[in-house]
């Protein structure tokens, strides 16, 4: 239970703004001693963040969990404001109780609140009373005993006027106290009521001065005149608090990107670096309205026929707007939704929906269950890309169920000036139609690296963040902020100078990027010609003529489990044939290493019939489920060495834990050759499990090469799930247990003759992409957005500096110092 007295209690105040009133009851709890002044900033940060309105004129102002060190004990103080202080928005706070607690304690208080805000009566009770004791009362539940007489003021007196724009807070305060305290006369501060100490900082504090508040100053003893002459002046100065000129922009780039941080902002969110670059702007939020569906069962017919005429109107929006897509922003952003369109042609989709229609239910509902069933097996899956076909689901489920609510087409997202743009997460939908002129950078709550947000943003060239947290969806429009998409964090309110920082970084940012694409096609080679392979990695022939365009030296992963989703059968051997053809024709001699297919039990492919494991990174998956499932394996090998005869191709095996592994996997690909009299052509295995890299002497004179999949072997050293919400942004690539897992990898490779390269998304970081140089990697498959950035990246450094570099990495004690470095 906390303490709360007479003394944590301040009535009648006035506060022109929530800043004001926040100032006022953190100056209590200084005061009270619960609080050091600098907690008071952090209450002012959260509200920054979070919305601390309960309701009912009650706000509960708290710091930022983080600054819980600032908190002397656990405490609550009550700022009375009858006319009420500004909010948000309309919303008056006329009750403002500001928290510290460093645990739990103040739990009781708030089950109190929650009571007094259903009695609305007992709410304009404490909001005008004029006795402390019923606010104490109603919070605690015992009423105090009678607060001490009046405290009067001396005889000799003078009045000032405070003009700090911040009020009396720590600094002025401390001034007119050491004043004060040069003097032997005995001093007197009231404001109001209220009477303090005018030699004691803590008393001071407590009153709750605001600029522009008028005190009473009275002082007695044998320099009570001078005393007050002196103070009046003091304050008529500003205490010593004179505005300080603000530092001059920096006249050049303050090095390293990723090391830059403003210098003083309002509040922080933290979230996953999703695209890089930097963008500043006000905040926009979107919010989509939720579809609210009955079930209304009709004529089963006549719904059945509703479900087919929705299904028609939204292929041929669909149509439409991939069309008008592809016209302002190019084909390959338009292909997501003719992806739709062939969505909306699954028969699974409309079996299960027509059952549930002819089980008794509406065409709406039945058409939401089906939807919201599918997605959730979706979410389910391990794998972050094809979890992330679920918002793809979720959304062309939403553009038929608006027309079968007679609602019509999916509403256009306008914006009317360039904004970040803030979301829970954003749908294909949602991105169709954005402006890029009107669209600084992305921002969203949920979502990771590889969701659709993720994805366009990087296509369009904007800074993203993702993963931000619910704190995100609370921040209110127009809020200033700077968006850094090369360390995943969201700024608010930043400094004129911090302004300035990043509008010189965005101009640097930019001659970068126009020297990279004009030089994509050259090779990586470092300062003291140390030449690195850059690859792309890919999902389809259109990807692969993309990469090739972006300077791409190759192809260095090609997941082939693309073939297999969202169709109803797996695909035949003349299917992948073509395809893999179609690959080695575009990429014209280039290296091309396609992987064989990586799927199982967390991938539900329902053609497949895998059981659902319960813990699928551990089951059956990768070349287990291949050696297991000959039916599978063998007429995609089939496939790759037939089209082996157009063009070199390398084949890359999954997942490889034991030495039988590969030796089976290698077996059957032989005899598959055999049969086939095809070319003989490289094998290679993926290091994405601790046995693999640890064993790397033993794999290294079986196979041609080694591709770490930095993705998988991260959470399989640190045992985080890359996608779990809390620990995603721990799981990093470059922590030195990982980097010491590839650095061994490589020592046994190189002492075999073999290579090895990097295909997970550490490569695409250009700190990574030097580290893992500097460890002896020869060939880095990466994101086709960044190939060009890497390239550039490595050109300007030198191979001795990078095996330096990478050595510190590999002492250094956790990721946060290898990105320090």
């Amino acid at each position: 239970m906390l303490d709360l007295t007479t003394a944590g209690v301040r009535l009648g105040a006035s506060a022109a703004s929530k800043e004001e009133a926040i100032r006022q009851v953190g100056a209590i709890l200084v005061a009270n001693g619960n609080i050091q002044p600098a907690y008071v900033e952090s209450m002012l940060g959260r509200e920054a963040i979070a919305n601390t309105y309960l309701g009912n004129g009650i706000a509960i102002p708290h710091g930022k969990p983080e600054d819980r060190e600032l908190i002397a004990r656990t405490g609550i103080a009550v700022l009375q404001v009858p006319a009420g202080a500004p909010w948000n928005g309309a919303e008056r706070a006329r009750l403002i109780v500001g928290i510290a607690a460093r645990s739990d304690e103040h739990i009781d208080v708030l089950r109190r609140l929650t009571r007094v805000l259903g009695d609305a009566a007992l709410v304009e009770r404490l909001c005008s009373t004029g006795d402390a004791a019923d606010i104490v009362e109603a919070l605690t539940g015992a009423r105090p005993a009678p607060a001490s007489p009046r405290i009067p003021d001396y005889a000799l007196q003078r009045e000032v006027t405070i003009s700090n724009p911040t009020g009396l807070h720590a600094r002025p305060a401390t001034a007119f106290v050491e004043l004060a305290r040069g003097f032997r006369a005995d001093i007197r501060v009231r404001h109001g009521e209220e009477v303090a100490d005018g030699k004691s900082l803590l008393a001071l504090l407590q009153l709750g001065v605001t600029t522009g508040a008028t005190l009473r100053l009275s002082a007695q003893g044998p320099d009570a005149s001078a005393a007050l002459d002196a103070l009046a002046a003091a304050v008529a100065a500003g205490l010593g608090e004179g505005e300080e000129p603000e530092p001059p922009a920096p006249a050049v780039l303050p090095g390293y990107r990723r090391d830059w941080t403003p210098r003083s902002v309002a509040g922080r969110l933290d979230g996953i670096a999703a695209a890089e670059g930097l963008a500043y702007g006000p905040i926009r939020q979107h919010r989509r309205r939720a579809l609210e569906v009955a079930d209304t069962p009709g004529d089963r017919v006549t719904e059945a026929e509703a479900l087919q005429h929705s299904l028609d109107a939204a292929t041929a929006e669909l149509e439409r707007v991939a069309a008008e897509v592809s016209t302002r922003l190019g084909s390959s952003r338009a292909a997501i939704f003719r992806a739709h369109a062939e969505l909306l042609a699954d028969q699974g989709l409309l079996r299960e929906t027509i059952a549930r229609i002819f089980d008794g239910h509406g065409a709406a509902w039945a058409w939401q269950e089906t939807i919201r069933e599918r997605v959730a097996q979706l979410e389910k899956l391990d794998d972050p890309v094809l979890a992330g076909r679920a918002v793809d689901l979720s959304d062309v489920g939403q553009r038929v169920l608006r027309h079968l609510l007679g609602l019509g087409e999916m509403p256009h997202l306008a914006l009317g000036e360039p904004v970040i743009l803030v979301a829970d997460d954003l749908t294909p939908s949602d991105t169709a139609t954005l402006d890029p002129d009107q669209v600084l950078g992305l921002c969203t709550a949920l979502g990771g690296p590889t969701s659709h947000t993720a994805i366009i943003a990087r296509s369009m060239g904007l800074p993203a963040v993702v993963a931000a947290g619910p704190a995100a969806l609370e921040l209110a429009d127009g809020t200033p902020a700077i968006l850094d998409g090369f360390a995943g964090r969201l700024y608010l309110r930043p400094s004129e100078p911090d302004i300035a920082t990043v509008r010189a970084l965005q101009q640097g940012l930019s001659q970068e990027q126009a020297e990279a694409q004009a030089t994509r096609h050259l090779p990586a080679a470092t300062s003291d010609g140390h030449v690195v392979e850059v690859a792309a990695n890919v999902n389809r022939v259109a990807d692969a003529a993309r990469a090739v365009e972006a300077g791409a030296d190759g192809v260095g992963l090609m997941r082939t489990e693309f073939l297999y989703l969202e169709r109803d059968s797996a695909p035949s051997e003349e299917e992948q044939y073509e395809a893999y053809r179609a690959m080695v024709a575009t990429m014209g001699g280039r290296p091309l290493i396609i992987r064989t297919l990586d799927i199982g039990g967390d991938k539900e492919v329902p053609y497949l019939d895998i059981p659902r494991e319960d813990n699928s990174f551990l089951g059956i998956r990768g070349i287990r489920l291949c050696l297991a499932r000959p039916d599978l394996f063998e007429p995609q090998l089939r496939a790759l060495y037939r089209a082996a005869g157009h063009g070199p191709l390398k084949i890359m095996f999954p997942m490889i834990a034991t030495l039988d592994d590969l030796r089976q996997a290698k077996a059957v690909a032989e005899r598959v050759r055999a049969e086939l009299g095809a070319p003989a052509v490289e094998i290679g295995m993926m290091v994405e499990v601790p046995s693999a890299a640890i064993m790397a002497d033993q794999f290294a004179p079986e196979v041609d090469f080694f591709s770490v999949g930095t993705n998988d072997l991260t959470q399989y050293v640190l045992a985080m799930d890359r996608l779990h919400p809390q620990l995603a942004k721990q799981a990093d690539a470059l922590h030195p247990a990982v980097l010491r897992m590839i650095a061994s990898t490589v020592t046994a490779a190189e002492a075999a003759g073999k290579w090895v390269g990097v295909c997970g998304g550490v490569a695409s970081d250009p700190l990574g992409a030097a580290i893992l140089v500097g460890l002896g990697v020869r060939e880095l498959s990466v994101s086709i957005p960044s190939v060009a950035t890497v390239k550039a990246h490595l050109r300007g450094l030198r191979a001795d500096e990078l095996r330096a570099l990478a050595q510190r990495a590999l002492a250094c004690r956790d990721a946060q110092e290898v990105r320090a470095l």
